[in-house]
């Protein structure tokens, strides 16, 4: 089975925590099916790598991993009541071959406008992990630059490796070509990760027929094999179904192990793209086998691009899809509605083209495909685009860029952001420009000297009672003398630090740049700093400013004595995404009884966040405060409303104006 969620911690490498409950980590069914004295293949997850040899006595070791606390046994039911009652493990699950997930899309996602301005992915690798590559394809002629599989044979599961060699893991050219070994005969069987990788990074330029380009069409494609070849029409879904291919957990683990050594050896891997699954999750899978893995990856600066699954299912995904720090993506049609077939939910973190999608298969041809297996790599060529645009930036927030800068599509039950990679890469969006928000704006402009090696800091003191805005804005001036380089930090007044700029090797003398942060942690009131950083090169801070962007409606508006009132403010499309966890709202109401009043916030999609309740005893006439809520569910653009609902006979008063702050 597969499982992934969004990126949360990750558990040290080598081990995994308690759990609160103890349930018996032996799935029941798997009792059932050795109670006949057969055996199954199961993967074992202990809460730490000491405990590997104590529950491997359970059976028969078929697969070990290099850092996890994981192994792969084959047990009878003997050893699967050995595991239950070893307190050291957390989970035994059967090691079931699944299916890729077959289905794409052909949707705008801003990626013509991207490629326009050169950001094409250049520099960076994307891993697929799939049923291999055609790797002398021409849509991705050159781009295939590293090669492995991991394919298990298993005469009980009746299971044969596709690796060109017949190993059960080959690494090195050829290692994943479909054009060679088993797969060469088996026609489209092994055609969906050649129409993945196309996604990611074809390049159709020159080709009759072809589609113009993929996400990220210079971006690298590190292809691994995880599928295995069966020929049992039972294995294969029904009768004239075999021969197919599918997928191991175990298969899975391994590539991943491999993406990760290859990221600690230097490959600049951004993402691993896993367009595949099975299970039905409507929670996060903390115990599922690929979870250890996949929490090292986001670690170390990869994330992993799971399909949510094609079931339909309104409120679940597929695993690896339901492990917090996998990145788990849903499929929109071309007039952005969710397909049909796409799983759905809370456990989904964005959405992406995945109907009609037309890409690379085996043999030098194209073909359109349906599913969330197309939705996915989009989102992986799009981390590849964002990881040249902004090299300073970590993968987490790259995928937050992804997350906030997404048209936010609204549905039963959630609302998820369909990827708008222009305005993630660009900024300014792909949608309608609307007017921009207020800005209340800090400077100083009083020139600094940056030494030829040392750093300088320039000063701007807010006398603001609020926190900081999430899309804190930083407009820098800074001249350079020579061609050494400058890292530049913004410092806020609890020292936190947040990077704007990393050392570039780049020769250009100045520095004309507005940033943009995430600093809605921090209290805008004190001192906030710009510090620069010379490495072999002097220069000066010509000046600098912080903007606040907020959304406000000074028109006044009456409360009526045991009635409710309303004032809008309308947010444009120049604020993508959802809103931020510390929305933060100013309220100046004037009220003869205070303490009458009840105050809401109601966001575009309806949802209300309580902002003050009535109290009785509050004489007070005037409401002056600032309010923060959790407005993460709901997209930002749209029409926001205060509410303030009179609870008590006898007063009455009115709204004078708010403000929003997103």
């Amino acid at each position: 089975m597969f499982t992934a969620v969004p990126a949360n911690a990750a558990p040290q490498p080598d081990a995994v925590p308690a759990a609160s409950t103890a349930p018996d980590p032996v799935d029941p069914p798997l009792l059932d099916a050795t109670a006949d004295g057969g055996t199954v293949r199961v993967n074992v997850v202990t809460r730490h790598r000491e405990a590997l040899d104590s529950a491997s006595e359970a059976g028969e070791t078929l697969v070990s991993y290099d850092s996890l606390p994981l192994v792969t046994l084959r047990v009878d039911e003997a050893g699967l009541q050995q595991l239950n009652a070893d307190p050291n493990v957390v989970d035994v699950s059967e090691d079931v071959p699944v299916a890729p997930a077959l289905d794409e899309s052909t949707h705008t996602i801003g990626s013509d406008r991207t490629f326009a301005a050169g950001k094409t992915g250049a520099g960076t690798t994307v891993a697929v992990l799939d049923t291999g590559i055609d790797v002398d394809h021409p849509f991705l002629s050159g781009r295939v630059t590293g090669e492995a599989c991991f394919s298990v044979t298993d005469a009980n599961a009746g299971s044969t490796s596709l690796c060109p060699d017949g190993t059960g893991e080959q690494t090195g050219p050829g290692s994943a070509d479909v054009e060679t070994g088993p797969c060469a005969t088996m026609g489209a069987v092994c055609a969906h990760g050649t129409h993945v990788a196309g996604i990611v990074a074809g390049d159709g330029t020159g080709l009759d027929g072809a589609p113009r380009r993929g996400v990220a069409p210079d971006a690298n494609v590190l292809a691994i094999q995880v599928f295995s070849k069966f020929t049992s029409d039972e294995r294969c879904g029904g009768a004239g179904k075999s021969p197919c291919v599918l997928s191991f957990t175990s298969s899975q683990v391994k590539a991943l192990e491999k993406v990760l050594a290859l990221k600690r050896a230097g490959t600049d891997i951004v993402a691993a793209n896993m367009s595949l699954g099975s299970g039905r999750w409507t929670s996060s899978c903390f115990t599922d086998a690929r979870k250890a893995i996949i929490d090292n990856l986001l670690a170390e600066g990869v994330a992993t691009v799971v399909a949510a699954g094609n079931n339909g299912y309104a409120e679940a995904v597929n695993a690896p899809g339901c492990v917090p720090s996998a990145l788990t993506v849903g499929s929109t049609t071309d007039d952005d509605q969710l397909s049909s077939f796409t799983n759905r939910g809370a456990l989904l973190d964005l959405l992406a083209p995945g109907t009609g999608i037309v890409s690379s298969v085996p043999g030098g041809g194209f073909a359109a495909k349906d599913g969330t297996s197309m939705a996915a790599p989009h989102v992986a060529g799009a981390l590849a685009v964002l990881r040249q645009s902004f090299p300073e930036k970590s993968v987490t927030e790259l995928e937050a860029l992804l997350l906030e800068s997404g048209e936010a599509l609204t549905y039963a039950g959630a609302v998820t952001p369909r990827i708008q990679l222009d305005a993630a890469a660009l900024g300014g969006g792909g949608t309608d420009p609307e007017e921009d928000p207020e800005l209340t704006a800090w400077d100083n402009w009083a020139e600094v000297t940056v030494p030829v090696s040392g750093s300088a800091e320039s000063p701007i003191e807010i006398n603001q009672n609020r926190l900081a805005p999430s899309s804190l804005q930083v407009y820098v001036d800074v001249h350079r003398t020579g061609t050494g380089d400058l890292n530049i930090d913004l410092v806020a007044p609890d020292g936190s630090v947040y990077p704007l700029r990393q050392v570039r090797d780049d020769e250009g003398g100045e520095i004309h740049e507005l940033y943009q942060v995430n600093a809605s942690s921090e209290q805008a009131n004190g001192t906030w700093k710009l510090r620069v950083t010379s490495i072999g090169a002097g220069g000066f801070i010509s000046g600098w400013d912080l903007r606040f962007p907020w959304f406000d409606n000074w028109t006044e508006t009456q409360i009526p004595d045991l009635g409710t009132a309303e004032s809008p403010v309308v947010v444009g499309s120049a604020r993508t995404g959802n809103a931020p966890q510390a929305t933060r709202v100013y309220v100046d109401i004037h009220h003869s009884w205070r303490g009458d009043l009840q105050l809401d916030l109601i966001a575009p999609d309806g949802r209300v966040y309580p902002l003050r309740a009535a109290a009785a005893k509050d004489s007070g006439d005037t409401i002056h405060e600032s309010y923060v809520v959790d407005a993460r569910a709901s997209a930002a653009k749209g029409t926001w409303r205060l509410r303030a609902k009179d609870t008590a006979q006898g007063n009455s008063g009115s709204i004078s104006g708010w403000m929003l702050t997103l």
